[in-house]
């Protein structure tokens, strides 16, 4: 499991693992990793690295193997359905180095919903990797499961968020990321580059951010400050508001982050 200090005292992080030809392919968009980074910021989790992959086995384990021991937490989206290409399950069993076994918690939602005669294909959704525990599914179909420091989630967005409401209050939390975003309209990146280094530079533990837009013809860029202390937060604003316009750079003002 990776060190809840390795990026700064008190912070806990985590990586997403996406997974499906679909995704990779284009035939379906994929939704849960903002879904997923914004419910891990409201919990003080910093997601730290998201990656995709093909329905492969050897894909999958290396690719969890990597995230697992890096990252405190891994959250998984796709690949335990039903169909001879959801693999997650047998792969996260052989990454942990466990079998896989039909959880009687699970066969037992399936007879309630579908009776006792239950097809291999649904079968296949009961298997949890042996030392796994539950996710809960409150939207239809069978639960995910958790081993380790690592979440199992269904592909589908709408049962995916059901499900993470579940895992917030598994995992340790840090303080939460606050944002404040400068906008300054009218001036390219290359003139605002010199101020909004210098104060990055002041403040090494906040993010600061240049995000260009150009809407409806005005063009300019958001600056988006991040951080855990809400006093530095606040006179780093002050500070770059007033090296931009010390600048000679106009059309500087602080706009609530959408």
């Amino acid at each position: 499991m990776g060190s809840p200090g390795a990026n700064g005292e008190g912070v806990v992080t985590a990586a997403v693992l996406i997974i499906g030809d679909e995704i990779l392919s284009g035939r379906t968009q994929d939704t849960n990793l903002r879904d997923i980074a914004k419910y891990l910021g409201v919990h003080g989790v910093d997601l730290c690295e998201a990656r995709t992959v093909p329905d492969v086995m050897e894909e999958i384990i290396a690719a969890l193997d990597a995230l697992r021991s890096r990252y405190d937490y891994v959250i998984t989206t796709g690949g335990i359905g039903p169909t001879h290409d959801d693999i997650t399950a047998d792969a996260v069993a052989q990454a942990f180095g466990v079998e896989l076994y039909e959880h009687p918690e699970i066969l037992e939602m399936m007879t309630a919903r579908w009776g006792t005669e239950i097809n291999a294909a649904r079968r296949r959704m009961a298997r949890v990797p042996v030392g796994g525990d539950l996710v809960k599914n409150p939207v239809q179909g069978p639960p995910g499961f958790t081993i380790g420091n690592v979440f199992v989630l269904a592909g589908v967005p709408v049962i995916m968020r059901g499900m993470l409401e579940d895992v917030g209050p598994r995992m340790r939390t840090g303080a939460v990321v606050l944002s404040r975003t400068v906008r300054v309209e009218g001036t390219g990146e290359g003139a605002i580059a010199a101020p909004l280094e210098a104060v990055a530079k002041a403040h090494p533990d906040m993010s600061l951010g240049s995000y260009p837009f150009f809407d409806q013809g005005v063009y300019g860029s958001n600056l988006v400050l991040r951080g855990r202390d809400p006093g530095e937060l606040s006179a780093t604003v002050g500070e770059l508001i007033a090296a931009l316009e010390g600048a000679g750079i106009g059309g500087v003002r602080e706009i609530e982050a959408t």
